[in-house]
């Protein structure tokens, strides 16, 4: 057994100090590059936690002037990063320090660019050729997730959602990845089993969509299959009965699951994200109810690699048929949803769902073409 109290770093994509305790590191690294305002980043559920309250004394005990902006939606929005941004400039800050999931994390990452560019905010849509227009420096930028799924910590865009009509946009450049990770399991021993289970279906998300998705990319591929295989082993024991081991490795097979993702998404995320901007739906919760069905519809072509998969997660059978049947199983053992109707969606919402799920950015990339149409069938079948 990997002994998980050894405090390990991993320079890729970026500076990450990975173990138990490692978090108590972080004063220390901003005193030593001489910073000492910065702005905290988080939600409100993290700033009430007793080990936040103890990073911000041992920010302060080494004499850092600390504020905190924790004003964000469950699915950020537009006006959540102009306040936090007037927060930065109001307050003098020098650098900013993101922590939680990845609602804090794309909040954190958006006033990083923010803070040096006052373009309207989405004239840096990636999806647009935004990115053109980040030529400016950015605040030094750390990360301390303390969830392990969106991978978040080790990313280089921000999902930011209109404020009016939900529409995700994406804030991309290579400036906006953390300097430094600090990603320590122990942040996550409190989680309720809800929350452990969406965000691990959701870390499992990423690694499965970015190991099929079209894109040759052998390196990511191979971190891909080592986050299934790693989730697959332990995401039941971190819900239920959770120990430093279990959620060690779900942070580590979560941060991987972002690393791999640089090869793209598909067509779970595309049925997942219209569940966030239309009903508010929690993002692994969507990606986890949405999981079998899409990758169902992705067998067909892909046969090889779902036989793969299906070895990585060691089942009787290696088939694509095998590894839905495993997905449907995971869902049921962590208590999460198998239909969307128990995820609050309605016949009625359907065809809105399809509309969004279309004009999704993510589908491009995955391994097969999807219509409008494969959509509302895919929520059809899912409902």
């Amino acid at each position: 057994m990997t002994d998980f109290s050894v405090i390990r770093q991993y320079n890729f994509p970026t500076t990450v100090r990975f173990g138990a305790g490692v978090v108590n590191e972080l004063s220390e690294h901003l005193a030593a590059i001489g910073l000492s305002k910065p702005l905290l980043v988080t939600d409100r559920v993290v700033a009430d936690l007793d080990f936040f309250r103890a990073l911000r004394k041992r920010l302060e005990a080494r004499g850092s002037s600390v504020e905190v902006f924790s004003d964000i939606h469950k699915n950020p929005v537009k006006s959540d990063v102009l306040k936090g941004g007037d927060v930065f400039d109001a307050t003098g800050r020098d650098s900013i320090i993101g922590i939680g999931g990845g609602a804090a994390m794309d909040v954190a990452r958006a006033i990083v660019l923010r803070v040096h560019h006052r373009r309207d905010l989405f004239d840096y849509d990636d999806l647009i050729g935004g990115d053109q227009y980040v030529t400016g420096k950015v605040p030094y930028f750390i990360t301390v997730p303390t969830t392990s799924g969106t991978g978040s910590e080790v990313g280089r865009s921000a999902i930011i959602s209109e404020d009016d009509t939900h529409r995700k946009r994406i804030l991309f450049s290579p400036k906006l990845l953390a300097k430094v990770v600090y990603a320590d399991p122990l942040l996550t021993m409190e989680l309720p089993p809800f929350v452990t289970a969406a965000t691990g279906m959701d870390a499992l998300t990423h690694n499965l969509e970015a190991y099929i998705a079209k894109m040759w990319h052998p390196m990511c591929e191979g971190i891909a299959l080592q986050g299934i295989e790693l989730i697959n082993e332990v995401i039941v024991q971190a819900v239920h009965k959770p120990d430093v081991d279990s959620r060690s490795k779900m942070m580590i097979a979560s941060l991987m699951g972002a690393v791999a993702f640089q090869k793209g998404l598909g067509v779970v995320h595309s049925l997942a994200h219209p569940m966030s901007s239309l009903l508010d739906t929690h993002h692994g919760l969507a990606n986890a109810v949405n999981l079998p069905y899409g990758m169902r519809f992705n067998i067909a072509g892909s046969e090889a690699k779902f036989r793969k998969i299906a070895r990585t997660m060691e089942l009787k059978e290696d088939n694509g048929e095998a590894v839905v049947a495993r997905l449907f199983e995971l869902n049921e053992q962590l208590g999460l949803p198998v239909r969307l109707r128990d995820a609050g969606v309605k016949e009625e919402h359907l065809a809105t769902l399809a509309d969004l799920a279309f004009a999704d950015f993510c589908h491009p990339n995955n391994p097969k073409p999807v219509n409008r149409e494969d959509f509302l069938r895919l929520y059809k079948e899912g409902l």
